[in-house]
């Protein structure tokens, strides 16, 4: 249906003399400035669990294996095509087990991460976040290693102290019966991603870790592959099947249920906060509804001269839309300035948040999601306007000119 200009013309100067009835005013303010607040409290929110929700995906994620496959018995075919899948940005041996660390202090378990430092400086973000020592500091048969501060602190050790580190994945048969395998490491590194795998995950280089697992690389070595966007892993996995049945492991089995809680935050925030766009649509429908009965008269002339009952549903339907255009445009612009200057604006408050390095409120815009909510918001607006938009369509000029 296409909108006529006089159709346009009309619409849009009922919707600008309302301001005549203080009661209509009354009401189509209240519209705007519910949709308005609406808008710009749904998009600050989103943004802000947008930047929990990356923040996650980095200092957890960016520390957990992604996705791993064994690739012990693949052919280096198989292994090729695996890395030049388009969302693996790169592959690295690696083998993980699970143990204790030993200090003078105590004894904490563990997850230890044989990992290759070449591809984790490149590929990770580790290499960011270390407090002390680099990633080649993790040279293959020195047997370093790198922990989290968390646990350095609660064992009370330093760059430079050895601890011992007592694997669960290994048994060495002695003249004093079967030990767990075991050994001292040097502390050449401490990091920090203030997430909860801080305090349990180590890293050493995959050579010692074979070698202390008694156990031959190619026997043991997985490959562990780093995602261009972790969330991606289902369709790796499923590029991966095409290439060979290995099994593999994905961080959603340790990590899953923390991301899907998230998530399901993130919507029920927004469904609530779309809510409160809804409710300020709805005051579309009485300020529409009394416009009509207010302009009985001109319907029933400009019927008499011809206009269609789709013209007029056209002009009530840009009556309506009206509020809910202004409404939705200063609620994008106030939205969109809240999410940018958030952290300023708290600080100008006197709000601090006691956050992860003391950087703010993480804030990330999606250009996709403004445009969804955006969406939203004027289709509520018409689907407000259009029921007084057919009323008033199917008013009868005889009936309604009467009396004049």
């Amino acid at each position: 249906m296409m909108i006529q200009p006089a159709c346009a013309y009309i619409g849009l100067r009922y919707a600008r003399a309302s301001k005549s009835n203080h009661f209509i005013a009354f009401i189509n303010f209240f519209s705007v400035v519910g949709i308005m607040l609406g808008i710009a409290a749904l998009i600050t929110v989103s943004s802000v669990m947008n930047g929990f929700e990356e923040q996650l995906k980095q200092r957890i994620l960016g520390l957990q294996a992604q996705l791993v496959v064994d690739t012990r018995n693949l052919s280096e075919g198989q292994k090729q095509a695996i890395s030049l899948i388009p969302e693996v940005s790169a592959v690295s041996a690696y083998v993980e087990t699970e143990g204790l660390i030993q200090s003078p202090r105590g004894l904490q378990g563990v997850q230890l991460q044989g990992i290759d430092p070449d591809v984790m400086q490149q590929a990770s973000i580790l290499h960011e976040h270390l407090l002390y020592g680099r990633l080649n500091n993790l040279a293959a048969g020195e047997y370093g290693v790198i922990i989290g501060y968390p646990l350095a602190r609660e064992l009370g050790v330093q760059p430079g102290n050895k601890i011992r580190i007592v694997l669960g994945g290994a048994t060495l048969h002695t003249p004093f019966g079967p030990m767990q395998a075991q050994r001292l490491f040097t502390v050449v590194g401490v990091y920090s991603l203030s997430s909860e795998l801080d305090g349990r995950v180590v890293m050493t280089h995959v050579d010692d870790l074979t070698r202390v697992l008694r156990k031959k690389p190619a026997d043991l070595q997985q490959s562990r592959l780093f995602l261009h966007d972790a969330f991606a892993w289902h369709e790796v996995s499923q590029q991966i099947k095409h290439i060979t049945d290995a099994p593999q492991r994905n961080w959603r089995e340790q990590q899953g249920k923390l991301f899907d809680a998230v998530k399901m935050e993130k919507n029920m925030m927004s469904l609530m906060l779309m809510l409160i766009v809804l409710v300020a649509a709805f005051n579309i429908v009485s300020a529409l509804a009394m416009v009509v009965t207010e302009k009985h008269s001109d319907i029933a002339i400009l019927q008499t001269q011809g206009m269609s009952p789709a013209g007029i549903t056209q002009i009530f339907l840009i009556n309506g839309l009206y509020n809910g255009v202004k409404g939705t445009a200063l609620g994008l612009l106030v939205g969109l300035l809240l999410a940018w200057q958030l952290n300023t604006l708290l600080g100008m408050l006197g709000v601090h948040l006691a956050l992860p390095d003391d950087q703010g409120l993480p804030v990330v815009i999606e250009p996709l999601q403004i445009v969804v909510i955006i969406g939203a918001a004027l289709l509520m607006s018409l689907l407000a306007s259009l029921y007084p938009a057919r009323r008033a369509a199917r008013v009868l000029p005889a009936q309604a000119l009467r009396y004049e």
